[in-house]
């Protein structure tokens, strides 16, 4: 949702140009909205609000009556008006019960809305019982034996609730939108809002297998919902019902409807090795239409530069479309978006969570990232690939400058009770997207990098998954545990800052690198690879890529060239503050010697190759910074035990009774 090393940007725009060409699209000049993250703001700022100072989500006890059965299919048969909040009609909840019978079912519906009758299984429920803001249990004439599938046929009709407040109130809405003055009434139900307009479960980790939408309104207004439109039939009173039906699985929150008297404009984009795929757009009107029909040709180049990156576009039996509404922004409901307009960047926003959010959702609203912050990292990749490596690297800045608005906050959201933390712009979308983007640069390699994606959305397409998830998919890719990664960026909060002294004596360059942290309580060393870009009086360059594994950190390499000057992260892979790169007179020699240590990854034992001195007090330190063990190693059993050590990455430092420090990094692997 969007709502109001040698591999640095030429690498990636060189890998982008080498893959199979997309669709011909008009070139692109960024506009200031697009770079600046504006757009980003205001559309995350019309999820929040008053409305988020209150949980509109089950209670715990409702939650487990709830858990007792799995969806498998809903069919929303409803009566709407473009013109005013009013719904009625009967939802379908088919779901397989779990290993005991079931003499009650549960599930969520606003109070104010009134239940007509319920029906399980052609039998009408013994009554019902509502609690709070939506909690509703139906006894049953009839227990459901276990592991069976039943049906509930819910009817119901009201007005939806609205708070004039974003999120909540307003998860069914009608508005006359500004300058086109049409008046459109359409749904958006994230996180816990579905509850506001139908009777459902909101419970991330069921999703349903299959959903029809049958909308019944004026013969004036056409319906986008989800997946392929099978019939528009005629009913009496002037009326229609669309009927839509989508046979992938689906989150409860991304089912949609938008209800408008709409000029339908359709598209076809043609991703390689896939049929062509509609894009069927809904507008307010023909002005809109000629207003936007620019912006709404990119999509088609969109899907095809994500098909190439991340695997085919996830629906594309089905369509992508979208939807207009004054909805402040955009909601990426599944394979319809609904918009209030169409800039670059908020169109490529939602089309991205079509593969993140959409095909595969966050298992929880503490991972929201996974939704949001791909979904702007999808902004990042489509001015890369469409507009230039500059606009790009704008846009990237922008997102550094947010996250480090602020010293602290975490990427995971822990206080799910607050919608404004969840759609944090900061936080669940920027800074999720510079972690994005310091994955990549972890990796090294956009082979991995992209291999990694389309392995975490086969992997998981039609599911939800969490961040561990996504983390056992980068460690293969790695080859390593990135334990330390995820503790740093999405548990840690606030970011590193460096300053650099340097100093070149004959053909050795000394670099000295020192880190301060904004959040030191919280996460007191952030452990990364850092790029020095060395330019020579020459005006060529070099770039080298070298470690930081400890708060103070020296290196020296060779090179016979005069240097004029070094920049660090030139290339802005890093979410980090800026410090002072200067050269130092006195800097002459390092005491931080570098030594082999193996097996690495190590599980009971990590051997010292080229120990040679007498004794050395071994200090052990995690990703963190903490000393975690310490061990006195000797020649003649030059061993560290490392059987004590959690599975993770960790940083060995070496010091004899001289002085000398000597240091070497190592993962202890699970056994």
């Amino acid at each position: 949702m969007y709502i109001s090393c040698l591999r640095a940007l030429f690498v990636v725009g060189s890998l982008l140009s080498a893959l199979p060409a997309v669709a011909q699209l008009p070139a692109y000049l960024p506009k200031p909205t697009d770079l600046t993250g504006v757009a980003a703001a205001s559309c995350a700022q019309a999820h929040t609000g008053a409305a988020a100072q209150r949980p509109s989500y089950a209670s715990l006890s409702h939650r487990q009556k709830m858990g007792r059965y799995d969806v498998t299919y809903y069919k929303l048969d409803l009566n709407l008006t473009n013109t005013s909040r009013d719904v009625s009609g009967v939802v379908r909840m088919q779901a397989r019960n779990s290993g005991q019978a079931l003499d009650s079912v549960a599930f969520e519906l606003y109070t104010s809305l009134v239940i007509d009758s319920v029906v399980v299984d052609g039998r009408r429920s013994l009554g019902l019982r509502r609690k709070g803001m939506g909690d509703v249990t139906v006894g049953l004439r009839q227990p459901v034996t276990p592991n069976t599938l039943f049906n509930a046929l819910i009817y119901y009709h009201g007005t939806a609730p609205n708070s004039n407040a974003a999120a909540i109130g307003n998860a069914l809405n009608t508005r006359v939108a500004p300058v086109y003055g049409v008046s459109t009434t359409w749904s958006l139900s994230e996180p816990y809002n579905a509850y506001e307009w139908w009777p459902c479960k909101q419970v991330l980790t069921d999703k349903a297998d299959s959903v029809d939408v049958w909308v019944t309104t004026a013969a004036t207004n056409k319906v986008g919902s989800n997946g392929v439109l099978k019939a528009v039939t005629p009913r009496p009173g002037s009326q229609v019902r669309y009927e839509w039906k989508s046979r992938y699985p689906i989150d409860y929150y991304l089912i949609s409807v938008a209800v408008g008297p709409y000029v339908e404009y359709t598209n076809y984009a043609n991703p390689a090795g896939s049929p062509r795929i509609p894009i069927v757009n809904y507008l307010y009107n023909q002005a809109a239409l000629n207003d936007f029909r620019a912006e709404i040709d990119r999509t088609p180049g969109f899907i095809e530069n994500y098909s190439e990156l991340i695997g085919l576009y996830p629906f594309a039996k089905e369509k992508y479309g979208h939807s207009m509404a004054p909805i402040g922004g955009g909601m990426e409901h599944q394979t319809m978006t609904t918009q209030d307009g169409f800039s670059f960047t908020l169109t490529a926003h939602e089309l991205f969570h079509q593969w993140f959010g959409d095909n595969v959702t966050c298992g929880a609203w503490e991972d929201i990232w996974l939704n949001e912050g791909f979904a702007s990292y999808g902004e990042y990749l489509s001015l890369n690939r469409f507009a230039s490596a500059t606009a790009a690297r704008q846009w990237m800045d922008q997102a550094h400058s947010s996250a480090m608005s602020q010293p602290g906050g975490s990427v995971f959201a822990a206080d799910t009770t607050n919608v404004s933390r969840i759609f944090n712009s900061r936080l669940s979308y920027k800074k999720g997207a510079a972690v994005v983007h310091m994955l990549r640069y972890l990796l090294n390699d956009d082979v991995k990098f992209f291999r990694a994606l389309r392995t975490y959305q086969t992997t998981y397409a039609g599911r939800t998954a969490r961040t561990r998830d996504l983390q056992r998919i980068f460690e293969a890719e790695a080859g390593r545990s990135l334990q330390y990664f995820f503790d740093q960026w999405f548990r840690g909060e606030g970011f590193p800052t460096f300053s650099v002294r340097w100093n070149q004596v004959g053909s050795t360059v000394y670099l000295a690198t020192a880190e301060t942290v904004s959040m030191p309580t919280a996460t007191p060393f952030f452990a990364t690879d850092l790029d020095y870009l060395v330019t020579f009086t020459d005006n060529t360059t070099r770039l080298v890529r070298l470690p930081q594994t400890q708060p103070q950190t020296s290196a020296n390499f060779s090179e016979s060239r005069t240097i004029s000057s070094i920049s660090l992260d030139p290339n802005q892979w890093v979410l980090n503050g800026t410090g002072p790169v200067e050269r130092d007179a006195n800097l002459k020699e390092t005491t931080n010697l570098e030594f082999i240590v193996y097996p690495n990854p190590a599980n009971a034992q990590l051997w010292l190759a080229n120990f040679s001195g007498t004794t050395a007090e071994a200090e052990v330190i995690d990703a963190v910074g903490r000393v975690v063990f310490r061990q006195r190693i000797s020649a003649a059993d030059p061993v560290l035990q490392t059987s004590v050590l959690a599975p993770g990455l960790y940083h060995l430092r070496l010091t004899t009774p001289d002085g000398q420090v000597s240091r070497a990094r190592f993962i202890r692997q699970s056994e």
